[in-house]
């Protein structure tokens, strides 16, 4: 090749780059300015007056709350009071015990006074055994489960066959719901009998002050890396899931916290065991199987229904989840491949799918492309310094406007940011992120792809932390939130 021709063909694939970074950018865009439109409208929220009413209304579906749990020893006994906890007429709490190496099972025998049950146990759905059941000798809806280790789908699975409720809720037993999660969750399944899922808003927990299992004071961490997760979900959640809801396509529904019919897990056949991605496997399959029988459905979100997680707080562990998450969107989408830019599956084959594959799994090895371009152009003169600031404006500046974004819908939200000082430091961390630890994610990202390409396995590492409990000095802060 010439030495016009190289320049020629180096500087096309940077100018596609940037176009392609530019449109995904706007995309976003477009789809967060759609959810401030709908937060503001606040028409499909329940209004304070209703939820006082439906706490003790008898016409609101049982609903059964899955918590599977492996070596959460650190966790396990705050988790399960927070969730005994919850302002719900009819529910019971499941937690399953995936085979523990630690003390969770006898932590959770001690605290709440579990005896072995005769409970029946469902055979629709197969999984690994299930050593023994236990309920409480106290007054309270607690259900435990013993199995054998599978993964957290198989465990998933488990709690299906021993719940008895019409509706079940997934959550993470490292979680804490919000006390009104599952009424404001069950909303949208009194409004409509087609609904087959309802997802939830997951925030971030670190920082926060916990009193009995209960976020009573929102707070950013002072650890960097949590704070910009908070800025990531806000994100994710806020500028994202809510259009995709309104758009009909909502193809994830975090494995934190969701509600669903049973009967139409049970049709599904349950989790799928062979992905580590199993809330998104699961919510394209059912999106599959009910437009390919073409009834009628829908799978919602919900952005006032609530649940607190815990965030990785170094960089080896933080690196692993994302690395985990991106390999499960690829099983996902591979796995039910025949969907993609199919109009019989209407705005999820058009639209949600594509965008997902072409955006959220190809747009980090694209993004990185540019990067890669940009500093390889400018060391050797091929790129000129215009543009290289073109590309950095696509892919920091406008990513940044987005951050920014999120942080201020996250204030039109009934669990804000209290104080200047802490929307201040949002705002900071919005900003710094973008100068090291974005690039990092779509190096991390691509790595994921690659590894999902290539069929591996495995969830990586994992690691857990007691919650921060309530401070003296945040005290009146608390109370005020109450």
């Amino acid at each position: 090749m010439s030495s016009v021709a190289e320049p020629t063909w180096f500087l096309l694939t940077e100018t596609l780059v940037i176009a392609y970074v530019a449109v995904v950018n706007t995309t976003y865009l477009v789809l967060m300015l759609l959810a401030y439109f709908d937060l503001r409208d606040g028409s499909r929220r329940l209004a304070p007056e209703h939820r006082a009413a439906l706490k003790h209304s008898p016409l609101l579906p049982a609903i059964s709350v899955l918590a599977p749990c492996f070596n959460e020893a650190a966790t396990i006994r705050e988790s399960v009071q927070a969730m005994l906890k919850l302002e719900y007429p009819n529910y019971e709490v499941v937690v399953i015990n995936d085979g523990s190496r630690d003390d969770t099972l006898a932590i959770l025998i001690e605290a709440f006074r579990l005896y072995k049950s005769a409970r029946a146990i469902g055979q629709t759905i197969q999984t690994k055994p299930i050593k023994a059941v236990y309920e409480s000798r106290d007054p309270i809806r607690l259900v435990v489960i013993d199995k054998q280790n599978g993964g957290k789908a198989d465990a998933l699975n488990a709690g299906l066959r021993v719940a008895r409720s019409p509706l079940v809720a997934i959550t993470d037993s490292d979680s804490l719901l919000d006390n009104e999660a599952l009424l404001l969750a069950a909303k949208p399944f009194l409004e409509d009998s087609a609904t087959l899922a309802v997802g939830g808003i997951i925030r971030v927990a670190n920082g926060c002050d916990i009193d009995a299992g209960r976020v009573v004071r929102v707070g950013v961490p002072r650890s960097f890396l949590a704070a910009s997760q908070i800025i990531e979900y806000l994100r994710a959640f806020l500028g994202g899931r809510i259009a995709f809801s309104l758009l009909k396509s909502l193809l994830v529904i975090s494995g934190a916290f969701g509600l669903f019919q049973r009967e139409a897990l049970i049709t599904a056949r349950g989790f799928d065991t062979r992905t580590v991605g199993e809330d998104m496997e699961l919510i394209v399959r059912l999106h599959h199987l009910w437009s390919r029988k073409r009834a009628p459905y829908r799978i919602v979100f919900v952005p006032d229904s609530l649940c607190w997680t815990q965030v990785p707080e170094r960089l080896k562990v933080l690196r692993a989840q994302r690395n985990r998450w991106q390999r499960g969107a690829v099983e996902s989408i591979t796995r039910h491949a025949g969907l993609l830019f199919n109009p019989h599956y209407g705005t999820i084959g058009l639209f949600g799918l594509p965008y997902f594959a072409l955006l959220e799994i190809v747009g980090p090895a694209v993004e990185l492309l540019g990067y890669l371009l940009t500093v390889v152009g400018l060391i050797f003169g091929i790129v000129g310094i215009g543009t290289a600031i073109l590309f950095f404006t696509a892919s920091i500046a406008y990513g940044l406007t987005l951050s920014v974004g999120a942080v201020l819908l996250a204030e039109m939200t009934e669990r804000h940011y209290l104080g200047l000082g802490n929307l201040f430091r949002l705002l900071i961390v919005a900003v710094l992120e973008h100068f090291w630890l974005h690039q990092l994610m779509i190096l991390w990202r691509t790595s994921g792809l690659i590894d999902g390409l290539r069929g591996k396995g495995g969830w990586g590492l994992m690691e857990r932390k007691h919650f921060q409990q309530r401070k003296q000095r945040g005290a009146q802060a608390a109370d005020a939130q109450r």
